[in-house]
């Protein structure tokens, strides 16, 4: 049995269609839904049920280029949906009223949207370019509002939110504060703490309905394995996407099953800490390469993260003829903060990591390059690098006969 798509306009202003459309989906009344930002040569006009086709058990297709950057729907069934908002529901502390102040074409924005059916409630959406006071009126509780409030978030916008005294008080207001998106520096989560904000860090993906793992431990349902042979992060439970339309060779790719359950392999590095807890270490194809040796990103910038002066960073890799690729911090100075010397980045990463894993460069720009919804943009930012420090993108392998 299948069910038609219908494609529905993801935008700030189109919620109350969307949400509508999400609903219809949900209950089966209505066919599955494909938000879409703005249609493209390849799909049918907005509000056209001429989507094509899924099986008749899936609610949702979210659109994600994943790892590689080829484009791919997700999609994901009414169980699952309803799965994952339960147990948001029951890790926060009940059902509340949502704030959307992420792109809804998303899978963050789109839970969002959908833990508000589920609720019961209307969500409020932040319009326009993300301003802290905007958020700060957005997030005014209503006279007649007594329940739990939530919002979603990621780490760009907390950090916006923090250079103002509006947003910090906002961030306060709030129940539960989910960021996820991005890797969030301590340093990051240690200041919206101290305000009273309660953040809960979250970890998934489009493929499992968003955020299944909170401050490190998997929600109601959700088992977590790390693979023996490379340490990537494994996942089962109720809240796994049922594949990839048209993709079958992503799904034989992606998906296993063993001993019975059904697993999702994602592209994740991780480990468990002291606690027990999930410490993701970032992407298996981010890793860099210098000299011969292994460097995840994540791991660096955790570290120079939690420096004076640094706002936000991201360390990428840059062609280079003796090293392969040669390390480089580029780094958002914090607000009223000069940039932060090399020399310092450089003794704080070889202390904590070792010798290779101390940047090479430094390069500050006024803003990180961002993607979809406020995700950091490596290879954007790694492009940014290369131009600044004049390094060609790619550099012939200098050993003769080659």
């Amino acid at each position: 049995m299948t069910r038609p798509v219908r494609v529905v306009p993801a935008t700030p202003a189109a919620v109350p269609e969307l949400t509508a459309a999400l609903t219809a989906a949900l209950d089966g009344t209505g066919p599955a839904v494909l938000p879409v930002e703005a249609p493209d040569a390849g799909t049918p006009g907005t509000g056209d049920v001429a989507g094509g086709e899924v099986p008749d058990d899936v609610a949702l297709l979210v659109r994600t280029s994943g790892s590689t950057g080829t484009p791919r729907e997700v999609m994901l069934t009414a169980a699952a949906l309803r799965a994952s908002g339960r147990a948001t529901e029951a890790r926060l502390g009940g059902p509340g009223r949502w704030l959307l102040p992420l792109p809804p074409a998303h899978v963050a924005g789109l839970q969002v949207l959908v833990r508000s059916i589920l609720a019961g409630t209307e969500p409020a959406v932040l319009s326009g370019p993300f301003r802290a006071d905007a958020f700060a009126a957005a997030a005014a509780r209503p006279a007649d509002d007594a329940g739990p409030r939530y919002t979603s978030l990621v780490p760009t916008q907390v950090h916006r939110l923090l250079d103002s005294a509006a947003g910090r008080e906002a961030l306060a207001s709030f129940d539960a504060v989910l960021l996820g998106g991005a890797a969030a520096s301590p340093g990051l989560l240690d200041a919206a703490r101290a305000t009273g904000a309660r953040v809960v860090t979250t970890y998934g993906m489009s493929e499992t309905c968003g955020g299944c793992v909170y401050d490190g431990v998997p929600l109601d349902g959700v088992t977590v394995d790390l693979d023996p042979d490379d340490g990537r992060v494994r996942l089962a439970g109720p809240v796994l996407a049922a594949g990839y339309r048209g993709r079958p060779d992503l799904d034989a790719e992606l998906f296993e099953v063993r001993d019975g359950t059904r697993w999702l392999r994602t592209s994740d590095l991780g480990r468990w800490d002291p606690a027990g807890r999930l410490e993701v270490l970032g992407r298996a194809d981010d890793v860099l390469v210098t000299g011969g040796v292994k460097i995840p990103p994540a791991a660096v910038e955790r570290v120079l993260a939690g420096l004076p002066g640094v706002g936000e960073v991201l360390v990428v890799g840059v062609p280079d003829p003796e090293w392969g690729q040669a390390l480089v911090a580029v780094v958002v100075p914090a607000a009223g903060a000069p940039a932060p010397d090399l020399a310092v980045l450089r003794d704080a990463a070889a202390a904590a990591l070792g010798g290779p894993a101390a940047p090479r460069h430094l390069v500050t720009l006024r803003a990180l390059p961002l993607r979809g919804p406020g995700k950091p943009d490596r290879r954007g930012a790694a492009a940014l690098a290369a131009r600044e420090l004049g390094v060609p993108t790619t550099v012939r392998d200098a050993t003769p006969g080659t």
